[in-house]
Order: C-alpha cells, then sequence, then structure tokens
C-alpha cells in the first residue's frame, strides 16, 4: 500500500480501503486456488495492483466508458482500475472459471457497482466498449484480430480516442509492425521507478 499512496496520493479513502483490502483477499483464494503466482503474494502491490493502475495514470476514463478487460485472470487490470474509477464500467472476462470465481468474491466483498465478471472466451463474448484492456494474454496481433470488432467507434472522451491498452513487457518490436504508425508506447519505468517496470510499457492504439 506504501506503493500506492506514494504513486496516486489523491485517492479518497475509501479507495484506499478497498485497495488495502485486496491484499488479504487474494492471500485468502491462492491458499485455496492458484489465482496468481504464489512467489507473487508477498509483490502484490508491485507486480499486480500497480501495474494494473498504471493504466490509471496515463488513461483517466470519463463517466460512462465501457471498458472490458480481457483474460482477467484474478481481475487484472480490471479490479484495480474499477475501483479508481468508480464512474466508469467494467467488465472483466476470462475462459478460466475458477478464476473467475475468484474474481467475483472480490467484486462481492468490495462492493463494487461497477464491475461484473463472466467467465467466457474473447472472442465468444458479446458487447461493444470504449476501451479495451488487458495483461499480455497473447502476441498482439493475434488479441487484435480477436478483439478490435468489440471496440465502439464514437470518442467517449476529447481527452483519450476509444482503443485498446495493452500491457506488455519485453520485446514486442516484430509484434507492432503493423499497428506501429498509429500506436502509443508508453515506457512506464519513466514514471514508476521499481526494477519490476523497466520493461513494462503500454500500448495504446486507438480504435
Amino acid at each position: 500500500m506504501e506503493l500506492i499512496r506514494k504513486y496516486f496520493p489523491d485517492l479518497i479513502p475509501g479507495q484506499y480501503e478497498k485497495l488495502e483490502l485486496l491484499g488479504e483477499l487474494y492471500s485468502f483464494w491462492n491458499e485455496k486456488i492458484n489465482v496468481i503466482s504464489r512467489k507473487d503474494i508477498p509483490h502484490l502491490y508491485e507486480k499486480h495492483i500497480l501495474h494494473s493502475l498504471s493504466i490509471y495514470k496515463f488513461f483517466p476514463f470519463q463517466a460512462d466508458s465501457k471498458i472490458l478487460d480481457v483474460g482477467t485472470g484474478g481481475g487484472f487490470p480490471g479490479i484495480p482500475l474499477a475501483i479508481c474509477n468508480p464512474n466508469a464500467n467494467f467488465t472483466l472476462v476470462d475462459s478460466i472459471g475458477k478464476k473467475i470465481r475468484v474474481v467475483n468474491d472480490v467484486i462481492e466483498k468490495l462492493q463494487l457497482k461497477n464491475c461484473r465478471a463472466f467467465n467466457s472466451r474473447a472472442e465468444e463474448f458479446t458487447g461493444n466498449f470504449h476501451f479495451i484492456v488487458s495483461r499480455a494474454v497473447t502476441n498482439f496481433p493475434d488479441f487484435h484480430a480477436l478483439i478490435h470488432n468489440k471496440l465502439i467507434k464514437k470518442d467517449i472522451s476529447r481527452i483519450r480516442k476509444n482503443g485498446i491498452i495493452y500491457l506488455k513487457g519485453g520485446d514486442f518490436n516484430d509484434e507492432i509492425k503493423t499497428f506501429k504508425k498509429r500506436m502509443e508506447i508508453i515506457n512506464l519505468s519513466e514514471y514508476f521507478k521499481e526494477d519490476f517496470f523497466t520493461t513494462k510499457n503500454i500500448l495504446y492504439l486507438p480504435a
């Protein structure tokens, strides 16, 4: 939580309380189901919660925005983003049912009225969204092919055009050759100083 307060000092008390509760909930569930890597539990706030909230730093979602989190796993980045964007609407999908059961329990315990989760493959899930977010569930061209037709083309905000927001690490230059002229790459290490973020980026592709 010290990391969250360091980088996001302007959240309200209720948001800090919910983010703090995530530590207890995921520690509890990870004893029963391998929601995230067990070795990551001591680094939950850095590697999962703060990483998810890097999107919040650069993409302020407007009220009534509809956001789809594809391959959410244990609820990342969707749940931390829903906590910090209470007026936007989040839909989280994952093909692994036991993880979605955990996500739904976390949503219920936190009383997140702006967040819902479904056990579904991305290509089978219906609906249209202003933004689609994910933490590198596959290579970018395959991801784009799966979900680009779910984007609402009419922009909801003047700040950022509707589009895909993809958290990606490592060397991805070959993956984005086709998209590079339209894509914005945000190097997270320029803002977050922990070693974990050295190779972490946001790939943003407007619709």
